[in-house]
């Protein structure tokens, strides 16, 4: 009986403690052993039952095989039910803490068996994007034979190693330290998972979006996605579908692309992870870590760096690096933030292509490359624009069958796993054939062979960008193609009158920020000279301007609530200034996509704004153009207090005398410079042809040019010291004759404003207040909805449109015809010359 309880005893998980044991658990290990074996000799002593068979049966069978697999007996315990415990003492027998944990031990080990099938799981679809297969989830859920048999021969490959890992983590987990350290770890992923996301943001979660990104989404406060991001996210992250994406401008088209491409960079971390917990350094050959597995190009530097601050945002304490590449700037430092190896790479086209010609290492290897995203890219297929994009896009590794024979130039590195690419085309405006698919069906190869030919259509550039023809095409823009939110109008004027009416709406209407587009350098140049002159604090932006200045516009432009940015149509393109509330067209757009991107910095994310085109004579029948393809039927005129003009026009005045003096000014003493500059460089002297008296004269012009700008700077500075008031507006009393419309207006929603406040208290008579209303500054959009509703209707402008045209068709016509009257007398006349 004894060597039954002793062979028992050896066979508990306590019996087979590891050698590896430090020294003090080694002492408790063997002074637990002694005292159990004290009490087993003094247990072998005692009678036992003659109920349970003891040695051999007839058949030959000892104890052991007896009651193998039988439930009679579970482990040969069962039958100490029929001993007296109180007369043996039993209620004090020493219980192992071996024993103890061996329901851990098999939960452990239960654990591991159910999470074998995960990993092989993790393994397959490893394997499956080295291949480069293109399976969607649909088609992949059937195939389940290939993951059995894989996992059956796995688990009988690291049946060993698997008991081993188990012993060890059991042993950690006896020792006390270890326990302390596992329950600190467990409160700190219990209070980072304590943070539960509000109700509001519960469409977010019926995206399915990785935790972790969705503990950015509301960091960064966004509380439902757009409908551009919910059509986008589902085909792009879980189906792998490339994706052809339009909508209107400031529905969050960033996002639309740069979810999906974090969220299957997570997924896949996360693949790559459990198959290193269990294969060690074999899974590395699986991991894409060190690659570039995003490339986004966008056709402006400003844009660029929008996207990547966008996508930086989203990525926060996701382990996802971000590295815009842009011209302009140090191309050395770039080259430094590509040697940490990003994931995500935004750029443009010419600097992009520049490192890439020039060999970057991390640019030039695409086989890892999973997302290929161009943004804005009616932008990009700008006749002579962008010529560098068709060579990185022959630079991308083929999506077709490696069977085809073909190559490509970024196979120098054989040992990373090649990926599958999903390509995502994304515009405010597109227009695709009906035979679109069909194109993308014929294959990619062809297009992408005939390299000679330009990309000049969205069609062509996804073709040859490898697009596959199962593309899922999102568009939701509307005949309208603006945003639902935007008050346009426009004020009918001059073209010298341009400058009175900018300055009437930013000195009168100047609240909130305000972008004015202009489509030449020299008018922005111009506008900039005189508001800086009438006191407007103006930022520029053009494409001639170095890239820190540029910067530098952008950021004091955000900093300022109610700021003023002159710029041309490189700040049009998908730029995301929060609050910007008026657009000023100072200059009409050349096309009209150009305006809806112009006029889509202004209601934002579900913001509203306001729209103010400035039309000359010669800008009319452009303007109607632009009204028709929108479907306008009608449109507003902008109300204007034509008692503020004259103060207006003359402040204009007297800054463009001021500008003229000081432009003359400055064109001699660039003149003066020029020319000593060369001389000095030609070791020249310069003669001085000019006699005293000249001198004399050009002394006194220039003191007395100094003094009439004296005097025009102090008249304007006395003017600007001053409020614009109306002609009539009398200073002495309060109810003055010629009170403005605006402070009229003011007053009428005062007075309601007290008239209900009456009703609602039951005409209570306390007293009142003295109210000081005074005519500050308003929003064109308030000025707007509370002005006169004077509409100038479309509908009949197209008959006065054509026969604008058909007058000058017919003058045209008669001009050519008079030119070549003139050239056959001019032959006459030399022929009959000649003759004689």
């Amino acid at each position: 009986m004894s060597k039954l309880l002793k062979s028992t005893a050896s066979m508990s998980p306590g019996g087979g403690e590891s050698s590896s044991m430090a020294a003090k658990k080694k002492k408790n290990k063997r002074s637990h052993k002694r005292k159990r074996e004290e009490e087993l000799e003094r247990l072998d002593s005692l009678p036992w039952s003659s109920t349970i068979p003891i040695g051999e049966d007839d058949e030959g069978e000892t104890f052991s095989t007896l009651f193998a697999g039988s439930d009679e007996l579970d482990g040969g315990f069962l039958s100490l039910e029929e001993i007296d415990e109180a007369d043996y003492n039993l209620a004090d027998f020493p219980v192992d803490e071996s024993v103890k944990g061996k329901k851990g031990l098999k939960s452990k080990k239960q654990a591991h068996e159910n999470n074998d099938s995960d990993e092989e799981e993790a393994v397959d679809e490893i394997t499956e994007d080295k291949a480069g297969e293109e399976e969607e989830e649909s088609k992949g859920e059937g195939d389940l034979e290939s993951p059995k048999k894989k996992e059956k021969k796995y688990k009988n490959k690291k049946k060993k190693e698997r008991k081993k890992r188990v012993k060890e983590a059991v042993e950690v987990q006896e020792s006390p330290d270890a326990v302390s350290c596992d329950e600190e770890n467990k409160a700190e992923e219990l209070d980072g998972e304590e943070e539960e996301i509000p109700p509001e943001f519960s469409a977010w979660s019926l995206m399915r979006l990785h935790p972790l990104l969705m503990k950015s989404i509301y960091h960064l406060g966004f509380k439902e996605p757009t409908k551009i991001q919910k059509a986008c996210f589902t085909v792009a992250a879980f189906q792998g579908k490339d994706v052809i994406g339009a909508a209107e401008t400031g529905s969050g088209k960033t996002l639309a692309f740069g979810l999906p491409i974090l969220q299957r960079l997570l997924d896949e971390r996360e693949k790559v992870g459990k198959l290193y917990a269990l294969k060690g350094e074999e899974a590395q050959k699986y991991s894409a870590d060190g690659y570039l597995r995003a490339l986004i190009i966008t056709p402006t530097r400003e844009l660029a760096l929008q996207v990547t601050e966008h996508l930086k945002n989203a990525a926060k304490n996701l382990g996802v690096r971000v590295v815009p590449i842009v011209g302009g700037m140090s191309s050395a430092k770039q080259e430094r933030l590509l040697k940490g190896k990003p994931e995500i790479v935004v750029g443009t086209p010419g600097r992009l292509w520049e490192l890439m010609s020039a060999g970057e290492k991390h640019l030039v290897e695409l086989q890892c490359l999973s997302f290929f995203v161009l943004d804005e890219a009616d932008r990009m297929v700008e006749g002579g624009h962008f010529r560098e994009l068709q060579s990185i896009i022959d630079m991308l590794p083929v999506t077709d069958k490696p069977s085809e024979g073909k190559t490509q130039s970024s196979d120098t590195v054989s040992d990373a796993p090649k990926k599958k690419r999903q390509t995502f085309v994304f515009s405010a405006t597109i227009a695709l054939s009906s035979d679109f698919r069909k194109k993308l069906k014929r294959g990619s190869s062809k297009s992408k062979q005939s390299s000679s030919g330009e990309v000049n259509s969205i069609e062509v550039l996804s073709e040859r960008a490898g697009m596959r023809d199962s593309v899922a095409i999102v568009d939701l823009t509307t005949a309208a193609i603006l945003a639902p939110k935007i008050e346009e109008s426009f004020i009918r004027c001059e073209e010298e009158d341009k400058d009175a009416y900018l300055y009437y709406l930013l000195s009168v209407h100047g609240q909130g920020r305000t972008i004015v587009f202009c489509t030449s350098v020299a008018a922005l140049r111009h506008i900039c000279a005189l508001l800086k002159i009438l006191g407007v604090d103006v930022c520029k932006l053009n494409a001639d301007m170095k890239q820190q200045a540029r910067l530098k516009a952008m950021d004091r432009f955000r900093s300022s609530e109610n700021g003023v940015l002159v710029a041309t149509d490189v700040v049009a393109r998908g730029i995301d200034i929060k609050n910007v509330r008026t657009i000023i067209h100072y200059q009409l757009p050349h096309s009209a996509e150009v305006y809806v991107h112009r006029s889509g910095r202004t209601a934002r994310a579900f913001a509203d704004g306001c729209s103010i085109a400035l039309i000359a004579p010669n800008d009319t029948s452009k303007f109607y153009t632009l009204c028709k393809s929108f479907s306008k039927e009608s449109v507003k005129i902008f109300p204007l207090d034509s008692s503020l003009m004259p103060d207006v026009r003359k402040r204009l005045s007297l800054a463009r005398q001021i500008d003229q003096i000081e432009r003359k000014g400055s064109r001699e003493r660039v003149d003066r410079t020029w020319l000593e500059k060369h001389a000095e460089l030609m070791e020249l002297e310069l003669d001085e042809d000019e006699s005293e008296e000249e001198k004399v004269d050009n002394v006194r012009q220039r003191k007395a040019t100094s003094a009439q700008l004296k005097k025009l700077k102090e008249e304007l500075s006395s003017l600007l010291s001053r409020p614009m008031q109306p002609k009539k507006f009398s200073d002495r009393y309060f109810a003055g004759c010629g009170m403005s419309p605006l402070l009229q207006n003011q007053l009428a929603e005062l007075t309601n404003q007290k008239q209900q406040q009456q009703v609602a208290t039951g005409g209570d008579k306390k007293r009142r207040k003295l109210v000081v209303v005074s005519q500050n500054c308003i929003e064109p959009l308030q000025a707007l909805r509370d002005g006169s509703k004077e509409v100038m209707s479309m509908k009949g402008q197209s008959a006065d449109k054509r026969r604008d045209i058909a007058t000058l068709r017919k003058k045209r016509k008669e001009e050519k015809i008079g030119r070549r009257d003139q050239r056959r007398d001019q032959k006459k006349k030399r022929k009959l010359m000649a003759s004689s």
